[in-house]
């Protein structure tokens, strides 16, 4: 803790201070005669959604924080950033005028992408390469606009809110690595510990290397409750709290930690603040896998909905699961096809629907085996009397009408089975959790 006030003093002392979205909230509401009739999820209703009630027999597991730490401050260990430019330019080939819509839902032209990808300046890439950190919370961008890029709005499952140039979303007080600027200096490329993309310069401070390491050396507290604002010790706001923020530890007394955060100057250097939060809403080091704490963080990430990207400040599929590992010290890259790969994996692909029910339930553990099909994944949470529940965060459920795909939205995290949905009546059981499962994986 000695070097978090090292930091402390050395900065203190040195400076003082359209077309018609076709979307359905609900594709089966129909009309029949003069009654309304709305049909529903009804499993949302019988399965419970308190995880205390899956989480009865957890075996407790201590993941190693050393590991998990190595991974989050891995960004601020390298000098150059690993990334190609063809890699860190994939969004200017992606996304073209011709096929995609903008926030009025009409076509985007040429010169909007043509200005963008100017301004974009890779040129300079990684010219810079400068430590830093954020000072709130960002939308990392695949190019350096706050313009959606749509796919066809009138089609189910595109249009809002899947902005395709929304990469991630990076909490406050996250190490970065900085390529360079845009052009106009609004935005920076950066590198994460688990994304890269454009952010705004103004949410990033640079680091020098001698504090990064201090940091690195100091004990962490882990956040383990949402949306709790942090203050100055002057009672200035900085930012609400998040699962998967981890901060350095100053000191603590009964009541609360003191942990460093960092804001910064009108001439852009890093403002170096000490700040406290209570001890209902952190832990010192990472916390142990167990019934309890598990009950806790799930409750917690379950507050936000579903929000692509991270947008809105709420949480997609695998930045639920991300963010519900990381106060166990355990780390898990950002997308679902990525996560899918770590630890003990194995293939179901092609399996039949009841080879794929045998194998999960002969192999799979209670909140440590993620289920993965393409572009989604969720949790196995519990098998009891053969019935396999799992934890997703979901958009929505496919559907089929006359030919026609559709979206029953939930847009939230829940607890359900691996076909949600199929009481439905237009249901396409081919689109199932279930019938589309590629692997199981177990950490």
């Amino acid at each position: 803790m000695n070097y978090l006030y090292l930091i402390l003093s050395i900065v203190l002392l040195s400076s003082c201070a359209v077309k018609k979205d076709t979307l359905n909230v609900k594709k089966s509401d129909e009309i029949t005669g003069n009654i309304r009739v709305v049909e529903s999820i009804t499993e949302l209703d019988t399965i419970s959604q308190d995880v205390s009630r899956y989480t009865k027999d957890i075996e407790e597991k201590l993941f190693s924080q050393k590991i998990y730490e190595k991974k989050y401050f891995r960004i601020w260990n390298i000098d150059k950033s690993k990334i190609s430019l063809s890699t860190a330019m994939w969004a200017d080939r992606a996304y073209r005028h011709g096929d995609t819509y903008g926030e009025n839902l009409q076509l985007l032209k040429a010169s909007f992408f043509d200005k963008v990808l100017d301004n974009s300046n890779y040129k300079n890439y990684l010219t810079l390469n400068k430590k830093a950190l954020t000072i709130k919370s960002l939308n990392i961008r695949a190019i350096p606009t706050d313009k959606p890029v749509l796919r066809d709005p009138s089609k189910a499952g595109e249009g809002f809110p899947f902005d395709y140039l929304q990469n991630s979303t990076i909490s406050a007080n996250k190490p970065i690595l900085i390529s360079h600027y845009s052009k106009d200096r609004e935005w920076v490329f950066i590198e994460s510990s688990f994304a890269f993309g454009w952010v705004k310069s103004s949410g990033v401070v640079k680091i020098e290397n001698k504090y990064t390491k201090l940091w690195q050396q100091a004990e962490q507290v882990f956040i383990t409750k949402e949306n709790i604002p942090i203050y100055s010790m002057n009672n200035d706001f900085l930012f609400k709290s998040k699962i998967g923020m981890m901060f350095a530890l100053i000191d603590e007394d009964s009541d609360s930690y003191s942990i460093l955060t960092v804001s910064r100057y009108k001439n852009m250097k890093p403002l170096y603040l000490k700040s406290k939060v209570k001890k209902s809403i952190a832990h010192k080091n990472r916390l142990a896998f167990n019934s309890e704490n598990i009950n806790k963080i799930i409750t917690e990430v379950s507050k936000t909905n579903y929000g692509w990207g991270g947008m809105y400040s709420q949480r997609d599929c695998s930045s639920t699961l991300r963010d519900f590992y990381a106060p166990f010290g355990l780390w898990l890259p950002r997308n679902s096809s990525q996560q899918a790969k770590i630890g003990k994996v194995i293939s179901i692909d092609g399996l039949s629907d009841s080879k794929k029910i045998d194998i999960i339930l002969k192999n799979a553990k209670p909140f440590r085996t993620l289920l993965y099909k393409k572009g989604h994944i969720g949790l196995f949470v519990s098998n009891k009397n053969k019935k396999i529940i799992m934890y997703q965060n979901v958009w929505g459920v496919k559907t089929q009408k006359n030919g026609v795909e559709g979206r029953f939205i939930i847009g939230k995290p829940i607890f359900s089975t691996l076909e949600v949905g199929s009481n439905l009546s237009d249901y396409d059981k081919d689109a199932s959790m279930l019938h589309k499962l590629k692997s199981i994986s177990t950490l």
